[in-house]
């Protein structure tokens, strides 16, 4: 795709590729132990309460001691491509 190494610009690489230049020096940031732990008790609810929303894992999760709200459970749900039924 883009080579950094190559004669012709990274700007210019862009511009043949019609890609935005943000997107050629994005780097993804790893996720942390704390989230993907999270993220797996999450999971586990979710299949013992498969019609559990973002508001019942907040209820959930909270009652187990974590402090987590209901827009950061959603987002962790869509991340891992959870919906309730």
């Amino acid at each position: 795709m883009l080579d950094r190494t190559h004669a012709l610009p990274v700007v210019r690489q862009c511009q043949l590729l019609d890609l935005a230049r943000a997107a050629a020096y994005y780097q993804a940031t790893p996720v942390s132990a704390t989230e993907l732990g999270l993220m797996r008790r999450i999971d586990e609810l979710h299949l013992d309460h498969p019609f559990a929303g973002a508001r019942m894992l907040r209820d959930l999760l909270r009652r187990e001691g974590h402090t987590i709200g209901r827009k950061r459970v959603r987002t962790l749900m869509a991340r891992m491509g959870i919906e309730a039924v």
